[in-house]
């Protein structure tokens, strides 16, 4: 098999913009670009410097990774002049929910420690009614009246552990018929993320959920971080009793905040759920320079000319466009979004990779790692490669440090490479035994594998679970690749390593739960060749 059908196999590590299965298959190892040379701060250079970090500009949208979205200058003024002054938390709340009213036309609304906390207080709110007596029994809750949640598959993600640290029982459902059949007493909360799958005219839409969920008085949680923000809000009207939205996506308040409206009831419960009362959301504090930032945010939002921000990214990605295009080969499109989700225009730019000598990853890497870093998306399918841009937290001056940057990397010339690979000097067919080391722990893993020529297939064991495993070999250099899947999660298993002396030995990438060690050694068998007689029937004694 060819170099390019194996890395097309091996898949891209999934990492926004950052890395690749490339051509060295060692270089797929995670690694750090090389600090700056730190310093003292001083207010005439950039803070991030002063740690010998390298800042990076964001082609790539609210990403929590990169930072979330760019406060407004409203928001900077906001917290500051929340700062240098005492205020009775309960007050301040109180005041913020009957102001957010105002703003939204919701019942009420609440500012917490981000979208995931709100989550989280509102599930400890339809557990416990308000009861503190509950409250501080969290998570343990299984003789509670009520503590199951449920949610539509199509609804789980990484991001309902929020719901989970309550400690409730997860209900998970496909259809209508089976939504009505685990509706019950015990019934605390649904749930569901706001796209595609709960739009109106599908079968467990919105107002579907709302519908079944009335009559047994059951609070539908909307889950709508990265969306805009909509006045009325428009699942409030289909049904749901409470949103919540991110501080640090499209509404540009402060990255540690969320916003949450709806219910008044409901909210309040969530208040007294969160810090500063202590409990079990105590975890989760929210200041009150964040909590006037996120107001002031919501206040932005309703005096904001989108239309004339809109045109702007237009015009950064026609900058962008028009530069980039001159290259032989290239062309361009621009996306827009249809939903509320991430709603901002999007430049495509495509290219045959044998023409240009280069993958839309392998640029995404280059400019991921190498100053001036800039965080760009990136895909290839069988007909091509592409890279992308999503200009909504750029900032002025940077699209043409953008076309620029890009411009020198896909305009370079390459040779063509070659596509044989260099043939494997270990057979690594058969059992082995992986030793991992993460920062403070260690776990056994094992391997099954079969080797033809340099593709690699078999089967992972990891701690919990088994799964497929694929991988390659060039010359004594190894890489294997798993996925562990349950509702709502995945974690990607790189194992990164050289074969010498009978041992595997090197990296375990982890995307974003960083990297580990491993090595390996096969099992081997004891030998044990007696002929097995098989009985005739049951056993006559026992």
């Amino acid at each position: 098999m060819k170099r390019r059908e194996i890395i097309k196999q091996l898949g891209v590590i999934p990492l926004a913009g950052s890395l690749m299965a490339s051509d060295s298959m060692l270089g797929a190892v995670w690694k750090n670009p090389a600090p700056l040379a730190a310093k003292p701060y001083t207010r005439n250079q950039n803070i991030y410097e002063s740690l010998g970090i390298e800042t990076i500009i964001n082609c790539r949208g609210t990403f929590t990774i990169l930072g979330g979205s760019t406060e407004r200058p409203e928001v900077l003024e906001a917290m500051e002049a929340a700062s240098g002054y005492f205020v009775q938390y309960d007050e301040l709340a109180f005041g913020i929910g009957r102001r957010l009213a105002e703003l939204t036309k919701a019942e009420w609304g609440m500012i917490s420690a981000g979208c995931a906390a709100g989550m989280k207080h509102v599930t400890a709110a339809c557990v416990t009614g308000g009861n503190p007596e509950k409250l501080i029994r969290i998570p343990h809750i299984g003789d509670f009246e009520k503590n199951e949640v449920i949610i539509p598959r199509s609804s789980r993600n990484v991001y309902d552990h929020a719901i989970r640290n309550i400690g409730v029982k997860i209900i998970t459902v496909d259809t209508p018929e089976e939504l009505k059949q685990a509706i019950n007493p015990r019934t605390a909360m649904i749930y569901i993320m706001t796209g595609p799958d709960n739009e109106t005219g599908k079968p467990l839409s919105l107002e579907v959920i709302g519908k079944m969920a009335k009559p047994g008085n059951i609070p539908v949680l909307a889950d709508a971080a990265a969306e805009d923000l909509s006045i009325p809000c428009v699942h409030l009207e289909r049904g749901a009793t409470v949103v919540a939205y991110s501080g640090g996506k499209a509404i540009c308040g402060p990255q540690c905040a969320g916003l949450l409206l709806g219910n008044k009831d409901l909210l309040m419960a969530a208040w007294q759920a969160s810090s500063p009362h202590h409990g079990p959301g105590r975890d989760n504090k929210i200041g009150k320079e964040e909590m006037l930032g996120m107001l002031a945010a919501v206040e932005a939002w309703t005096t904001r000319d989108h239309d004339k921000e809109w045109n702007t990214w237009l015009g950064w990605l026609d900058e962008i466009s028009s530069k980039l295009t001159r290259i032989n080969g290239i062309t361009s499109e621009i996306t827009t979004p249809t939903g509320l989700n991430n709603r901002a225009p999007r430049l495509i730019l495509k290219w045959d990779p044998d023409k240009l000598h280069i993958r839309g990853e392998e640029v995404a890497e280059e400019v991921a790692r190498n100053k001036p870093r800039v965080a760009i998306g990136a895909q290839s399918k069988d007909n091509g490669t592409s890279i992308s841009i999503t200009p909504s937290q750029m900032r002025p001056g940077n699209a043409k440090l953008v076309a620029d940057r890009l411009y020198n990397v896909l305009s370079g010339k390459r040779e063509p490479r070659s596509d044989e690979m260099t043939p494997a000097k270990e057979n690594i067919s058969g059992h082995w035994e992986a030793d991992v080391e993460f920062f403070t722990g260690k776990s056994t893993h094992k391997f099954f594998l079969e080797q033809d020529k340099n593709w690699i297939s078999g089967t992972h064991t990891s701690e919990y679970a088994m799964q497929e495993m694929i991988g390659m070999i060039e010359g004594n250099e190894v890489v294997l690749k798993s996925n562990y899947r349950v509702p709502g999660n995945s974690i990607n298993f790189w194992f990164i390593g050289k074969v010498a002396d009978g041992e595997i030995t090197g990296s375990v990438f982890l995307g974003e739960y960083l990297t580990a060690r491993f090595g390996a050694k096969k099992v081997s068998y004891r030998q044990n060749r007696k002929k097995l007689n098989v009985p005739g029937g049951p056993p006559l004694a026992t």
